[in-house]
């Protein structure tokens, strides 16, 4: 069986460690797999550019081949900080724009990682379809392509064979899934216990710091969350939480979405489930007794949610998390 062809698309400004991530772990795959028995070759992976010259983040040179025909066709994310406009950060890749048409016109699929989502974006290939990019920068995503259904608590969305993920680590969340759709579950539990990876991961929810929130176009939102967060335990009431604003329902989740492409219970969601980890690695309060800290009855439903957006029972987590109990902390 011939090997997948997959293509890292380098640009100026990328980020080196997202051109070489995902090829490194696939080959760290194909050596597990060997280990495991398997003969013939997993990847055929390459760097390639339109360009014969490709300066990443910072300077460092990327040696890249010329743009062949692949089965897969990764493109990296860029440096875009806060005070960078999209537009300045977008001009002049036209011939990188080209290249991923041409590669999704012909069947390639076509993946981004992190805020690579705006050249697929810009690109044409992500109107109408769900995609995922840094929760960091989702917001002015959202606002900039407001035809792509933006899922900001996911790590990896793939929709009509086209795949965005999450910020810079999402790249290994891919990476295993693809490993584990075309060489089995074993290999990707084995690749990511060798390279120390978290297999388990399901969101990006748990990262989010509001603190690093740009606050321009925010300010509706802002204030709604700030209401949340100070009322993690309070039941939710969508109607009197419209009130409290002085607004109808509908313009409370219409202003909100605008702003953050969710809901406010989904936020109050993240919110209470960032509260949640917190305790659990800091103090020794019963799972029950957080669940009710932060807002959930049952300590049933919080489990699930819990689970949902971090992709482990909280249970786990407290077995897992590096931080010291602090057993006088009540």
């Amino acid at each position: 069986m011939s090997p997948l062809r997959v293509s890292v698309l380098a640009h100026p400004g990328c980020f080196a460690s997202e051109v070489y991530g995902v090829p490194d772990l696939l080959t760290m795959a194909a050596h597990v797999s060997a280990a495991r028995g398997r003969t013939e070759p997993l990847y055929e992976t390459s760097v390639v550019s339109p360009r014969r010259r490709v300066l990443a983040a910072g300077g460092a040179r990327i040696d890249v081949a010329a743009v062949r025909p692949a089965d897969v066709l990764i493109v990296p994310g860029f440096d875009l900080p806060p005070s960078l406009d999209p537009d300045a950060a977008l001009a002049g890749l036209a011939p990188e724009l080209a290249a991923i048409r041409e590669a999704a016109a012909s069947g390639t699929a076509v993946v981004s990682i992190c805020v690579g989502a705006y050249l697929l974006a810009e690109a044409g290939l992500l109107h109408g379809r769900e995609a995922t990019t840094s929760w960091l920068h989702a917001d002015r995503f959202a606002r900039r392509y407001p035809g792509v259904r933006i899922r900001a608590d996911r790590l990896v969305v793939t929709d009509g064979g086209v795949t965005t993920t999450a910020a810079f680590s999402a790249m290994y969340d891919f990476a295993l899934r693809f490993v584990r759709d075309h060489d089995g579950p074993g290999t990707a539990r084995a690749t990511a216990r060798a390279a120390l990876l978290d297999d388990t991961r399901s969101t990006q929810s748990p990262y989010v710091d509001t603190d690093l929130l740009p606050t321009a176009g925010r300010a509706f939102s802002a204030t709604v969350m700030r209401h949340l967060d100070q009322n993690l335990a309070a039941r939710y009431d969508l109607t009197g939480l419209a009130r409290e604003f002085g607004v109808s329902t509908r313009t409370l989740l219409r202003r909100f979405g605008a702003e953050t492409g969710r809901t406010p219970l989904a936020y109050l969601h993240t919110a209470r489930v960032r509260r949640a980890c917190h305790l659990l690695a800091t103090t020794d309060r019963t799972v029950a007794a957080i669940a009710a800290d932060v807002g959930y009855r049952d300590p049933g439903t919080f489990s699930a949610v819990f689970t949902r957006h971090t992709g482990r029972r909280p249970s786990v987590h407290r077995a897992t998390a590096t931080t010291t109990p602090a057993r006088n902390d009540r």
